[in-house]
């Protein structure tokens, strides 16, 4: 099976970018998205979607003119043009509801072996279709991609024992030779393997820097020691997205056993919630943990203070006192 053409459901940060990538490989994209209440633009949504990746920093198309290669529309009105896509990925909000509502209307839209497939970050398959026909299980995968979907090379396949060997394949080999990624089978276990992992150790830093009195540079500064990417613990929950963290602690909440140590860090502070609340949720949002300032018509980079939640011109954190701990190896430095 050649995957030709892409359709692309959810024109949020994760599926528009998404959708830019894939265009990178020179494969046509359908980014659908709702119908805003009242607009008078149906597709203003996925429309303006685009206009942003045009905008984006890191760029997430590898050519401007590959913004071409995108057709918008809404899920109203354009899903029989999804008719003849190869692969479907559901890029929508981490609603269970929502999602199979989705599922239901592509099952009668899409021909029979198209790929459909779940950029869930979180929920299991077998949730995802339970009360689905075979012909929809025999078809249907989850493919996690990393955000921003052009840089991040993971990409977590995940597939149930009903899913056809062959179209799993397809997807490896796309993914791989077409999309840079570096492809990792999960099992359909709750947050697969990045989450499961990755939400553990960033939730515990951000406490542990809340009640410690520990700032974002600091805290950044130590952690790439450890084999964190560069941006630390705050830089990387800004690129992320902190709109995102809450659906998936709800359904970590949901899907983990009751004795589960994730429960212990399953919380997020105040100050967190209030940022959200005001827009403050990351580098697609009015600024995160960091932000950046116009001041006398400079750009000046500003990160919060834990504990007031006020933002003041951001300083690299001395760590000086750290080289003789770090020569000592990994356990001294962290103590």
């Amino acid at each position: 099976m050649n995957i030709q053409k892409v359709g692309v459901i959810g024109a949020g940060v994760m599926g528009a970018s998404i959708a830019a990538h894939i265009t990178n490989a020179g494969i046509p994209v359908i980014l659908l998205d709702i119908v805003p209440e009242g607009a008078s633009n149906r597709n203003a949504i996925a429309e303006g979607a685009v206009k942003k990746l045009l905008e984006a920093e890191p760029a997430a198309f590898m050519d401007k003119a590959n913004a071409k290669l995108i057709s918008t529309g809404n899920i109203e009105d354009d899903l029989p043009k999804l008719a003849d896509a190869d692969w479907i990925i559901e890029a929508v909000i981490e609603n269970l509801q929502i999602k199979q509502a989705l599922y239901q209307k592509l099952e009668a839209v899409c021909k029979p072996e198209c790929l459909l497939s779940s950029n869930t970050s979180t929920l299991p398959l077998a949730l995802l279709t339970k009360d689905m026909p075979d012909s929809f299980k025999h078809r249907f995968m989850i493919t996690h991609f990393f955000n921003p979907p052009r840089y991040m090379r993971l990409l977590e396949l995940v597939s149930s024992p009903m899913t056809l060997p062959e179209l799993v394949a397809t997807v490896n080999q796309f993914a791989d030779i077409k999309l840079g990624k570096n492809c990792v089978t999960c099992k359909d276990t709750p947050g697969f393997i990045g989450n499961r992992i990755g939400i553990y150790w960033l939730l515990y830093g951000l406490l542990d820097a809340i009640e410690h009195g520990i700032t974002v540079e600091q805290a950044d500064g130590i952690m790439p020691n450890f084999g964190i990417p560069k941006t630390g613990i705050f830089g990387l929950l800004d690129l992320v997205g902190l709109d995102l963290i809450p659906p998936i602690l709800k359904g970590m909440k949901l899907a983990l056993p009751p004795q589960d140590a994730f429960h212990e860090v399953n919380r997020l502070p105040d100050i967190v919630q209030k940022m959200i609340s005001e827009g403050y949720t990351g580098r697609k949002g009015k600024g995160g943990f960091y932000r950046l300032n116009k001041v006398g018509g400079a750009r000046v980079k500003e990160s919060i203070n834990l504990a007031s939640g006020a933002y003041a011109v951001s300083e690299k954190a001395d760590l000086r006192a750290l080289k003789g701990a770090q020569q000592a190896g990994l356990q001294a430095l962290l103590a």
